[in-house]
């Protein structure tokens, strides 16, 4: 297999063609650039991206069969499973810096440009290193473990501390802040000379987190399929609509205190399989099954089971 899979260029330009579209859709009548979006248009939209990927499912189906299509739909629930705990984080960053959500959205309109790429990036390289290392893949699944035990047992989240952030650091060396500007601008021109606002600080430190959760993501989806192209669209239909789904967890997140324990043990479990590969082989639909399973009971745990109550 070359670095582009074993499907020809034809496949590769029409997705994109597509992918295309469809962001145009997304940052126009979906989120609006500029705008943040209420619950109910949240979950049409979401329902809407949610339809298409899984549609898409049945064009994988008739054009590669069923093994592609478990590995297609098994990357894209993954994906969008670990697509939450990076929302999330995003969460506390706009609550940390008492971002408006008018604001929020013109942040996550460059952050989820800014993960597309960098996903497209890493998938590539990924699969072109592990052909040419394959013992790579147990260093990927070794990580995959422990990132899963590192899920249940970390202490509750905190913004990143700009002045701790490389990328924030790096840039203040080269422009200087205004502080004090409280626009919706990533830049201003103070005194003939141009600054940054706290509104490009944020917009750094986000996607400094989206690089991370980036290569967080990569072992997991490697775990699942080494196709570049199935890699590609999985994940690509796993970002799209990710302002929309944002703002539904907004609302609908500190309700579902069991997910990450079910992340958690979804990427053990993806992490033993790629680990234990050589020996045995687990069926990609059986995967498929066992990742819908436990997010579903972890959702449903989490609204069945009452919170404890704290003592005074």
């Amino acid at each position: 297999m070359d670095l582009f899979g074993n499907h020809g260029w034809m496949p590769w330009v029409a997705f994109n063609v597509f992918l295309a579209a469809c962001l145009a859709l997304d940052f126009s009548l979906a989120a609006g650039r500029h705008r943040s979006i209420g619950f109910r248009e949240a979950v049409y939209w979401n329902l809407f991206w949610i339809a298409l990927a899984l549609g898409f499912t049945g064009v994988v189906l008739w054009a590669y069969g069923r093994d592609a299509a478990a590995a297609y739909l098994t990357g894209y629930v993954v994906e969008r499973a670990l697509s939450v705990d990076n929302l999330f984080v995003f969460l506390i960053i706009f609550q940390y810096f008492a971002v408006e959500e008018a604001r929020q959205a013109r942040v996550l309109f460059w952050g989820i440009l800014g993960a597309l790429a960098m996903r497209a990036f890493f998938i590539l390289a990924g699969v072109a290193l592990v052909a040419r290392f394959h013992f790579l893949l147990y260093v990927f699944g070794a990580f995959l473990v422990y990132t899963g035990a590192a899920l249940v047992v970390r202490k509750e989240d905190k913004a990143p501390d700009p002045k701790k952030n490389f990328v924030v650091r790096l840039v203040a060396r080269l422009l200087p802040i205004d502080a004090t500007f409280p626009g919706d601008q990533f830049f201003v021109k103070t005194a003939g000379r141009w600054h940054g606002t706290p509104l490009l600080i944020v917009l750094l430190i986000v996607a400094t987190t989206d690089f991370v959760f980036a290569l967080d993501s990569l072992p997991a989806i490697l775990g699942i399929t080494r196709d570049p192209w199935i890699l590609y669209t999985s994940n690509a239909f796993a970002i799209l609509g990710m302002r929309v789904l944002y703002f539904l967890l907004a609302a609908l997140l500190p309700r579902f205190r069991f997910l990450n324990y079910g992340l958690a043990l979804i990427l053990v479990f993806i992490g033993i399989r790629m680990l234990i590969e050589h020996w045995v082989k687990i069926p990609t639909v059986l995967t498929l099954l066992i990742v819908v399973g436990v997010l579903a009971g972890s959702v449903l745990a989490s609204l069945v089971i009452p919170p404890r109550e704290k003592a005074p």
